[in-house]
């Protein structure tokens, strides 16, 4: 599968963004799809993952939302609530797979990435 992430910007703290995953394929509902992010000098760190359910990262929980729609083949990231520390390269990643997996090793296809910059 090929994926196309987009919607990144720059924002204030505390304003809201919504990332968008685009994928190829006609079995794209029977992915996993997770959202990862990386700062500068730092790895890339997992956000977080659908499935059947959804799991997040304890730094994201509550002010970021995963969901999908397989109609279009897309799965959005909603992130309400900015802070400067969400700042960062943030990549799609997708495998066949029902399970929700968080590291950046269980995943086969990966994005392009995009860029969200969130000023104080």
């Amino acid at each position: 599968v090929q994926l196309q992430a987009f919607g990144g910007g720059l924002v204030q703290a505390g304003d809201s963004l919504r990332l968008s995953c685009a994928a190829s394929g006609r079995t794209f509902s029977r992915y996993a799809v997770g959202w990862f992010r990386q700062a500068p000098g730092k790895e890339r760190e997992f956000v977080a993952t659908i499935a059947l359910t959804t799991y997040y990262a304890n730094s994201v929980k509550g002010r970021f939302t995963i969901s999908r729609d397989n109609t279009k083949n897309t799965v959005y990231l909603q992130m309400d609530s900015l802070k400067p520390e969400d700042t960062a390269v943030y990549y799609c990643a997708a495998v066949l797979s029902p399970f929700l997996l968080t590291t950046v090793r269980e995943y086969e296809s990966w994005g392009q990435g995009t860029q969200v910059t969130v000023s104080s």
